[in-house]
């Protein structure tokens, strides 16, 4: 009997994992941190469901830490399989890991030297070198090959759009296909395909992600709608900070704002991009031209417009500089990073502008800022935060629910659809929807929840 069970990312958007098992084979799709909201991040410590040696394979839709980060958790608790992936997910993820690994040991670092975690000493939840262990184990599979896994086991990737390298994978496990959606991007995205719905056969169950499946995105131009918040923002003196993903976010905004310079707006206002990860994620796009819509020259003129700040000192210099400009910086929802920095500084003064370009999960600062707080908590002082705060949501990497029925609607009728990654409400509408419109079979599984296939 083969069987599926979530262990993460079932009534909440984090901590991906979704779990195959059949007569002691077992893979697992997708291994994410889970992130936000304390009740979650206190997941991450837990033990494993499964002993991490009794796991034969893992898949990687994509690099995201909520897709990615607890894998040098695993293979440091025992995991000795092969780690799945898309040749640019497998290099996102040593980016995206190894910066994990690294301020996971900078916290913990900051709690023993201050004395402030109730363990003595605090650990981390793993370092760098775990993360170095994890991308050890990765095996790169090109986009559309199938390729053979254990015991009669099959998978094969197809684009997803959403970021670079991101991927659905089609498993079969004995006898039965199932789809894996990941993270499904946007259909006619400036810098990415779009996402792909296809099979070798007809699966006979979908499991897809719903992110935004209560929600439909706004239409309208991204860059023009960009280039109104830095345009008011100049003009009253400010600058513009925007919290972005390091990988995907901040060059579709560097792209936007190069298209805007092109027509000759924006022309004399300065670009930082101030995350060592986004500008490192930026060069990506260069090795992986056929993973993107871009060509080599576009990406040097378009990526060539931001002045990129790879050192503590730039960073501060930027703090300092009274003139307009924009800074984009990482994280993407505020919760740790140089972004924090910004925001302690430019924050309080009213003619600044902090712009929201993505999801804010809950218990984020990025979901405080969206739901309206004047006030931050950041290392340790409460900031006032009098600037304005704009969100642009056409900026999403994620497909809205107009999109996630279109990627659907690809396939032929499957036994059942199950919805996860989502917040309830969002993954309940998203339910509704396809039994209305589709007339299929919908589930959303709660965590831990076993079904039999």
């Amino acid at each position: 009997m083969l069987k599926l069970k979530s262990l993460g990312a079932a009534g909440t958007v984090t901590g991906s994992k979704h779990l195959l098992e059949q007569d002691g084979q077992r893979i697992l799709v997708d291994c994410g941190l889970f992130q936000g909201l304390k009740n979650l991040r206190e997941q991450n410590w837990e033990p494993f469901p499964v002993s991490p040696r009794d796991i034969d394979a893992v898949i990687l839709t994509h690099a995201h830490l909520d897709h990615s980060g607890y894998l040098p958790r695993l293979v440091r608790d025992g995991f000795r399989g092969k780690i799945y992936a898309t040749e640019a997910t497998r290099d996102v993820a040593e980016l995206i890991l190894k910066d994990s690994g690294h301020l996971n040991e900078k916290d913990a670092d900051f709690l023993n030297r201050h004395h402030l975690s109730k363990h003595e000493p605090a650990m981390p939840l793993y370092g760098v070198r775990d993360a170095q262990r994890a991308l050890e184990h990765f095996s790169t599979v090109s986009f559309d090959q199938t390729i053979e896994l254990r015991h009669g086991a099959s998978l094969r990737f197809r684009h997803a759009g959403h970021i670079l390298g991101a991927a659905n994978a089609e498993v079969v496990v004995a006898g039965r296909r199932i789809v894996f959606s990941g993270d499904i991007g946007r259909y006619g995205d400036a810098l990415f395909p779009d996402p792909v719905s296809a099979s070798d056969g007809d699966p006979e169950y979908i499991v897809i992600e719903s992110t935004y499946g209560n929600r439909v995105h706004p239409q309208g131009d991204p860059a023009d709608a960009l280039g109104e918040v830095v345009e008011r923002t100049v003009k009253r003196g400010g600058t513009l900070i925007i919290p972005a993903f390091a990988v995907g976010r901040a060059q579709e905004l560097i792209y936007y704002l190069w298209k805007l310079k092109q027509t000759g707006r924006l022309d004399s206002v300065p670009v930082f991009l101030d995350s060592p990860m986004a500008i490192d994620a930026t060069d990506l796009m260069g090795r992986h031209l056929s993973d993107h819509r871009l060509d080599r020259e576009t990406c040097r003129k378009a990526f060539g417009i931001a002045r990129y700040t790879d050192d503590v000192d730039a960073s501060k210099a930027i703090t300092s500089n009274p003139f307009p400009k924009v800074v984009i910086s990482a994280s993407g929802m505020a919760t740790g990073g140089r972004v924090l920095h910004h925001l302690k500084a430019f924050g309080p003064d009213p003619k600044n502008t902090i712009l929201l370009a993505g999801f804010q999960a809950a218990g984020t600062r990025g979901q405080s800022l969206q739901q309206g707080a004047k006030e931050l908590k950041i290392h340790g002082m409460w900031v006032p935060i009098n600037a304005e705060v704009a969100q642009i949501d056409m900026l999403s990497a994620h497909g809205d629910s107009n999109e996630l029925m279109r990627w659907l609607s690809g396939f032929k009728e499957p036994r059942r659809v199950f919805i996860v990654h989502g917040e309830p409400d969002a993954s309940e509408a998203l339910r509704v929807r396809i039994r209305r419109e589709l007339g299929w079979s919908a589930t959303v599984p709660r965590q831990g929840q076993e079904f039999n296939l």
